[in-house]
């Protein structure tokens, strides 16, 4: 008689990295690395490549939000500041981005300019707890279609938000917010068009693409603005412009201060804080996780995060709008040779220099040519390609891409990617399920060798060559609650004439405590049935996994492969028989 035994379970983790390694700034690994004057000057001139690109797209994107030119201005200083000094990413520039026009003009329409500035700092307080919690590296699961849908949602909305600006438009009525009812105000407005903002907006953007193409190191956004914002200063152009609409724009920063808060406040603004983290979380990783493609180089996303959070508290002390890493930004801060964070800084010294001195002339800048950046931004966030190999790929990635890109568009950002993410989740326990598969075998007897029971070469051999007493399932893949439910059903169809059953699980990396509970019940109806159990092969993940849920003796017994289970096996019936 064979006797069995059960082994320890003592499943090895990797050591958890230590907390200032989780949350330390890059910046703090750049110096310790050694910081030279080489370093510096290389800092520096990305900087103020980076602050020449952010200085017309934060304007933009502030107005587009329904915030004034100098709250873009300020959120890129401050949170710009902030996202490089404490960040997780050596390239990461932070400030206003266009993914988040929908949801602060919105909250702006509902709850105010005070209501917007609130829910960023909410918002900031959620990001930080998102990286405190070490839950950074779960915002990088959203499924890819869900990402490219939502984007693509967001650059539909963001140009039909400049259509008024872009042709001149004289609304009759306030311009609505969502695009079904925006649609027709605009098309009623048609006649109103303006001649001279039209072709402001279409010289903006051919200067812009022709300096893109001729001279691509060249500041193209830069110079379009200056260059209409100087022919609406030297010809007097009946134009709407910043100054004739905000007052242009302040030379210094303002006080910090705390906008209004109350119990009643904080919950009706809470659902815009988390949609800011979320799109936030999301943006900014996704900008780092470009950045590392860009460079070799890996971020820490809980300290990112962690970074986002304080900048989007500082921005709003300071009347800010939201911050995230921003990736035309980022990239263009690679590209211009950046070292590390310092060129971050750096980029926020500059754009707080650049109103010091430049305040007065921004107010010649006109909003049709700030409409025509922001129509390019909107195309250029559109990923094109991807979207159509993905429409291609298959049904199911399709049925992601457009509902997360039609919700966006329709209904709500947060509830396309909650949406997105649901279908996106239920196709791949679908796909995963199906590749969890099992088989049942009897084992051979081996004539000249009684004791020896090996596997059939052919497991539609006839019975009479078969131990017939001894019943093996072998389960491959992921064993998890969506594949437990037809296993199971599998499982329980054992015949009488079987003495011992085997279940195999050299080929299950991993198990649920779903699956795992379905192994418990069956464990249990087969004691009912004197028929004894035996796990092989699992490994100590899976057999630790097992055990917690009280699947142990007398329930079941475990041995190390499938040779010794089968041994144990006969010895058992052998016992028996005696």
């Amino acid at each position: 008689m064979t006797k069995t035994t059960e082994k320890t379970i003592t499943p090895e983790t990797p050591p958890a990295p230590a907390l200032g390694e989780l949350f330390m700034p890059k910046l703090i690994t750049v110096l310790r690395e050694g910081y030279t004057l080489a370093h510096l000057r290389s800092d520096a001139v990305a900087g103020l490549t980076v602050a020449i690109v952010a200085l017309p797209l934060s304007m933009a994107i502030a107005i587009a939000a329904g915030a004034s030119p100098a709250q873009g201005i300020i959120t890129a200083i401050i949170g710009g500041f902030f996202v490089s000094l404490l960040g997780g990413s050596r390239f990461q520039i932070g400030g206003p981005a266009g993914a988040f026009i929908v949801l602060m003009a919105t909250t702006a329409q509902t709850f105010g300019m005070d209501g917007l500035i609130l829910a960023t700092m909410m918002a900031g307080l959620i990001l930080m707890g998102i990286g405190f919690l070490k839950l950074g590296t779960y915002i990088k699961f959203i499924p890819y279609p869900v990402t490219v849908g939502f984007t693509a949602g967001i650059a539909v909305i963001i140009f039909a938000s400049q259509v008024k600006e872009l042709l001149g438009l004289q609304l009759a009525e306030p311009e609505p917010g969502p695009l079904l009812e925006k649609l027709p105000v605009l098309w009623n407005a048609l006649p109103t068009t303006d001649a001279l903002t039209i072709a402001v907006s279409a010289a903006t953007v051919l200067v812009i693409l022709g300096i893109r193409r001729w001279r691509p190191h060249w500041p193209g956004m830069l110079i379009a603005v200056a260059l209409a914002a100087g022919a609406t200063a030297a010809f007097n152009l009946p134009l709407e412009t910043i100054g004739s609409r905000f007052g242009g724009i302040p030379s210094s920063l303002p006080w910090p201060s705390l906008p209004e808060m109350s119990g009643p406040r904080l919950i009706a603004l809470l659902p815009s804080a988390i949609a800011f983290a979320l799109l936030g979380s999301i943006e900014s990783l996704l900008s780092a996780v470009v950045a590392d493609g860009m460079t070799g180089r890996h971020h820490r996303s809980n300290s990112e995060l962690v970074a986002q959070g304080v900048a989007n508290i500082g921005a709003a002390l300071f009347g800010g709008i939201c911050v995230t890493g921003t990736i035309a930004r980022t990239a263009t801060n690679v590209r211009a040779g950046a070292h590390g964070p310092v060129a971050g800084i750096m980029h926020a010294g500059f754009l707080l220099l650049f109103i010091l001195i430049v305040a007065p002339l921004a107010s010649f800048i006109p909003l049709a040519c700030l409409a025509g950046v922001l129509a390019l931004v909107a195309w250029n966030m559109v990923e094109k390609r991807a979207f159509m190999i993905l429409l291609r790929a298959s049904r199911a990635d399709a049925l992601i891409l457009l509902a997360t890109f039609g919700l966006t568009i329709f209904r709500d950002l947060t509830e396309a990617i909650v949406v997105g993410f649901a279908i996106g989740s239920v196709v791949f326990i679908h796909r995963m399920s199906q590749t969890t598969a099992i088989e049942s075998w009897t084992p051979f007897v081996d004539e000249d060798k009684p004791d020896r029971i090996t596997a059939p070469a052919d497991a539609r051999a006839g019975p009479a060559e078969q131990d017939a007493e001894i019943l093996v399932y072998r389960i491959s893949g992921a064993f998890f609650f969506g594949a437990a439910a037809s296993i199971g059903s599998v499982l329980e169809r054992i015949a009488d004439t079987h003495r011992v059953l085997i279940i195999d699980f050299a080929a299950v990396p991993f198990v649920d405590s779903t699956a795992a509970h379905m192994i418990l019940g069956l464990a249990h109806r087969a004691r009912k049935r004197g028929l004894p159990v035996i796990i092989s092969g699992a490994s100590d993940i899976v057999q630790h996994k097992l055990v917690a849920l009280e699947i142990t003796r007398p329930l079941v017994s475990y041995e190390p492969a499938l040779a010794q289970a089968m041994t144990a096996a006969r010895a058992r019936i052998d016992a028996r028989n005696e």
